[in-house]
């Protein structure tokens, strides 16, 4: 599996499993929800070493 550009800022592997299952639901307010979550998950995960 190649390592995707948002598994920079998204670095908890319960992080990262989250964003796969959200990034299924191609509906308006799924690609909502994945925006908020990148955006929340990217801040939470900013000072966590990779």
């Amino acid at each position: 599996m190649t390592k995707k550009t948002v598994f920079n800022f998204i670095k908890t592997p319960c992080g990262q499993a989250k964003y796969m299952e959200l990034e299924d639901n191609k509906t308006f307010l799924g690609k909502l929800r994945l925006l908020c979550f990148i955006l929340i998950a990217s801040i939470r995960d900013w000072n966590i070493k990779e």
